[in-house]
């Protein structure tokens, strides 16, 4: 029988609100969030990952915030195995836990957990970073859209270090990343609820477009100009910091600069969508429909 200990997640695209639904309800439940985001773990970057503010992470305790370095060496299955030994921690003094956030390989990690990767032939990589060299971004993105079309629909065909991963993973194996990961989820002592958050596209375009004229005012080009020495990392190999650094190599104006972090970071949300709404498990709410949502949890409103 399966304990009552439950695990409710929050997921959606970045910008709809979900660091706020995720403290509401922790008050409510008077519980702890487990931070589910990808970029939020590096304690370097601040305006360009949209932490929670230090006034939001007073009011409930977040866990992976400000936990690595960006010079670590970290990933999904890391994060995974991480947080699942957390979570089985925290339930010890928890009945609800809160797992929030817009990174889904971070998220089916800790829900279905994933196999170790088979090994890659030695010099394979390097010869896929020559050939990516000599061809460039869009070359690598087409190589990939047609070996693993499934995978370049939700990973961001912007980083060049996924792109890359992907295809040596096919070109060793002659398979896609999917079949490599592993098929059978694993079976966990608790329940899990999933809750999307979403909004109409038009209302989720513009809060994306105010939420990094905000980030831009706060002085996010100082911030990506910082770490322009460390733009090799794969950390940094994301939206927010990626399109200052073409601008610090003269390839566009800052205008144009401030275009792509916009128009970058809406596909980027389009992605998460594509990626969250193929869960059928998981029901879908306005952010503003609390009421709605405490029904759903059980929660009396």
């Amino acid at each position: 029988m399966k304990s009552t200990k439950r695990l409710i997640v929050i997921v959606g695209p970045t910008a709809v609100g979900k660091t706020t639904l995720a403290i509401r309800l922790a008050q409510q439940l008077q519980t702890e969030i487990i931070s589910a985001d990808s970029r939020q773990i590096y304690k370097e970057l601040e305006i360009g990952t949209a932490k929670p503010s230090p006034a939001e992470l007073m009011q409930v305790k977040h866990h992976f915030i400000n936990t690595h370095s960006i010079k670590d060496d970290y990933d999904a299955g890391a994060y995974g195995r991480e947080a699942l030994t957390l979570i089985h921690f925290l339930f010890q003094q928890y009945d609800n836990l809160i797992l929030c956030g817009g990174s889904g390989l971070y998220i089916k990690a800790v829900l279905e957990g994933f196999d170790e990767m088979p090994p890659i032939p030695e010099g394979l990589r390097a010869q896929i970073i020559e050939e990516y060299e000599a061809n460039g971004l869009t070359w690598l993105q087409a190589q990939v859209k047609q070996v693993d079309p499934a995978y370049f629909e939700i990973v961001d065909i912007q980083n060049p270090h996924r792109l890359i991963r992907a295809l040596e993973l096919y070109r060793a194996w002659q398979k896609p990343m999917h079949e490599l990961r592993q098929q059978k989820k694993t079976e966990h002592p608790f329940q899990i609820v999933k809750i999307g958050i979403e909004l109409e596209r038009e209302e989720l375009y513009n809060r994306i477009d105010m939420r990094m004229d905000g980030m831009i005012e706060q002085g996010l080009f100082a911030e990506a100009e910082k770490f322009y020495p460390l733009r090799h990392l794969n950390a940094l190999q994301t939206v927010g910091y990626r399109e200052i650094f073409g601008f610090m190599d003269g390839l566009y104006d800052k205008a144009e600069a401030v275009r792509l972090l916009k128009r970058n970071s809406r596909h980027y949300a389009k992605r998460q969508l594509t990626w969250f709404k193929k869960d059928p498990d998981t029901k879908w709410f306005k952010p503003e429909k609390i009421v709605e949502i405490n029904s759903q949890l059980g929660i009396k409103n």
